[in-house]
């Protein structure tokens, strides 16, 4: 009766995790051979601990339950074992030391801003990557190239990522290779990470950025030099990336598949971080050293639309751009005189008035 309860169940375990990929316990890169290495040695110390408790919840009540026949080693007035002490005390600081000890040095050695250098791997491919809705853009600015959803790369060569996001936060993660590290709108990450033997690793968004995050995937193309110059050369016949394409590319769009342009902008990255490629729009760095200086005062009213970001880049909950009218600043600032200063102080002094009432 049991046995072919105990089959299905076996079943039905295997095809829950018949989808499952086991890359971070295999990995295919130094980066993840290392934080693979981490999770085991952390993994063991604290079985250390885990092991013998789960033993003895099971075993002491067993061996001194209430309706035993022998109870003979009963002590009633027992009240202290220095030998005991030593055990439940010192085991787990020695646990705790060495856990400390190990966290310190991989922790420095999986720095993500840490080249991998040291490896003497060669030179190392430079890639900026940007996270999209909901896609990503691979920019090689050595090579002149630039691909959407699909990265390739030399096998035993670093890589340095260079990472900033067009819209909201996401996190880069290749799980072969190694760890993850986030996008952000206006600022630039780093991650470095390498393919020890060639092959496809799945890519993806690890960070949940709207409804179109479950197609955010790519694949990771680790190839040999010969394979990676081919791909190189196939790539330069496609259409060139401009700040134009790139702003019809940030559009959001789903379950993208995989596309290629010959030829990248010059300073097309700098301008994604600055998050000014659309013409008109003032860059962050420009922004902060206005408002470094003291900000733009009444004069800079009129400005206001190229300072504004986030206008252009909502959507609602299927995908879909929302529209929405950027402000006219054009009555205000350039203008300003005596006789607006007026009127600004009599529509200041009404909406107070509308305020109180």
């Amino acid at each position: 009766m049991f046995r072919p309860l105990k089959l299905l169940l076996a079943a039905g375990g295997a095809l829950a995790l018949s989808g499952c990929q086991y890359h971070v316990l295999a990995p295919s890169g130094w980066v993840a051979d290392q934080e693979r290495n981490l999770l085991i040695i952390s993994t063991v110390l604290m079985l250390i601990v885990i092991l013998p408790v789960l033993f003895m919840s099971v075993y002491f009540p067993l061996k001194y339950r209430a309706d035993r026949k022998d109870k003979s080693d009963y002590d009633p007035e027992w009240a202290h074992s220095t030998k005991l002490e030593v055990v439940v005390w010192g085991v787990p600081i020695l646990i705790i030391i060495a856990l400390g000890y190990y966290t310190a040095v991989y922790t420095h050695r999986l720095d993500p801003y840490r080249d991998l250098s040291h490896l003497d791997a060669g030179e190392p491919v430079e890639v900026q990557a940007v996270s999209l809705d909901w896609k990503w853009l691979f920019i090689y600015p050595e090579l002149g190239v630039a691909s959407v959803n699909e990265l390739a790369i030399p096998a035993g060569r670093p890589v340095n990522f260079s990472l900033t996001s067009s819209t909201v936060m996401n996190t880069l993660s290749i799980p072969a290779l190694g760890g993850m590290v986030y996008s952000m709108t206006g600022m630039e990450t780093k991650l470095h990470l390498i393919a020890d033997e060639e092959g496809t690793y799945p890519g993806r968004s690890a960070h949940y950025s709207g409804p179109g995050f479950a197609g955010m995937t790519f694949d990771t193309l680790a190839m040999d030099e010969a394979g990676f110059e081919a791909w190189v050369e196939e790539a330069r016949g496609a259409e060139p990336l401009t700040a134009n394409s790139y702003l019809e590319l940030e559009q959001p769009s789903m379950n993208v598949e995989p596309a290629y342009y010959g030829e990248v902008e010059e300073g097309l990255f700098d301008r994604i971080v600055e998050m000014c490629v659309e013409e008109g729009q003032v860059c962050m760095s420009h922004m902060m050293m206005t408002d470094m200086m003291g900000g733009g005062g009444l004069e800079g009213i009129a400005d206001g639309a190229a300072y504004s970001y986030d206008h252009a880049r909502s959507i609602d909950g299927f995908g879909n751009l929302v529209p929405r009218e950027t402000p006219d600043y054009s009555a205000h600032g350039a203008g300003h005189d005596e006789g607006s200063e007026a009127s600004h102080s009599a529509d200041h002094g009404a909406t107070h008035e509308e305020a109180d009432h």
